[in-house]
């Protein structure tokens, strides 16, 4: 993370809303989350302001979002943020922003599904709805959709990682299952869309049940596995055969091999990054953890 020098607070976001979005300054404004890439601010009860803080990939990740996400939304099935206006780079903010609609709930990483085969069957509904051919010049992945086995060497220095801080106690188990989804035949389907990062931050809960998928910075097209590995980290015991069950594409052996793979890739991530906000580094969000070791608990006993 490359955090801003700039510093995000009401008074820059109203100023930025008067010079471009007038219409929309007076609304009240509450800051919302501070994600990975952009802050979150909620603007009136209908809509929120994302600005890039914390990587240089941010912008473009925006201007795709603006571009290709109002295309989708439609046909989803779950509510998502819909951009609405696009901020350009100013004086005292020189990168991009949008306004999006905004879409109640809570995050799934600090209020986990407690109605699993609903659950089940709206994730599988969702990604049913996501996972149609893309048109032509549609964005590819930062490393999402595409071959798993370019990631190995990446998922090997995070295994090594977990396993010296105490967070993984059989290694090799937990290798065997990268193992055998990186040797899965490779997808040759046509691409299809992807969220391309569906973690338990990145979808809300309300009634213990999802209410909505947020942040589509990573959409991409390629291998629907990847979007997949959501049923593992999302999920509790159980829910993952109801998920296939109503997962209504056509899925093989190969992909759902492929699909645990990434599963326990992000996994390890949530577990570490969870590792990090226990004890306070940069980076860290304590809350992630638990549902990283869930999942890994998960895939290693159905090995």
């Amino acid at each position: 993370m490359t955090h801003t020098d700039l510093e995000i607070d009401a008074d820059l976001i109203r100023d930025l809303l008067r010079e471009q979005h007038p219409d929309l300054a007076e609304l009240p404004l509450e800051l919302g989350a501070r994600g990975w890439d952009n802050q979150l601010w909620r603007l009136g009860d209908d809509l929120a302001v994302r600005l890039p803080w914390a990587t240089d990939s941010a912008d473009e990740l925006l201007r795709k979002e603006y571009a290709w996400v109002p295309g989708l939304a439609a046909g989803l099935p779950l509510p998502i943020p819909v951009p609405q206006r696009l901020g350009e780079p100013a004086e005292r903010f020189p990168r991009p922003w949008i306004v999006t609609t905004w879409v109640p709930g809570a995050p799934a990483d600090r209020a986990p599904v407690t109605r699993g085969a609903e659950a089940a069957r709206a994730l599988a509904e969702f990604l049913t709805a996501l996972h149609r051919p893309a048109p032509e010049g549609a964005p590819a992945g930062r490393g999402r959709g595409g071959p798993l086995a370019v990631h190995t060497k990446g998922f090997a220095a995070q295994l090594t990682e977990a396993t010296e801080r105490g967070l993984v106690a059989d290694p090799d188990a937990v290798r065997a299952v990268w193992d055998d989804a990186a040797a899965a035949p490779a997808w040759v389907g046509p691409p299809v869309w992807l969220h391309g990062d569906l973690h338990p931050a990145n979808i809300l809960t309300a009634d213990g049940t999802f209410c909505g998928v947020i942040d589509f910075g990573d959409l991409c097209v390629g291998d629907p596995a990847c979007d997949l590995s959501a049923a593992w980290l999302l999920l509790p015991d159980g829910g993952v055969d109801a998920f296939h069950d109503a997962y209504e594409r056509e899925v093989d052996d190969a992909m759902l091999r492929r699909a645990r793979g990434w599963a326990m890739a992000k996994a390890l991530v949530g577990m570490l990054i969870g590792e990090a906000g226990v004890h306070g580094r940069p980076g860290g969000k304590a809350s992630w953890g638990p549902p990283g070791r869930a999942a890994l608990e998960r895939l290693v006993a159905t090995a």
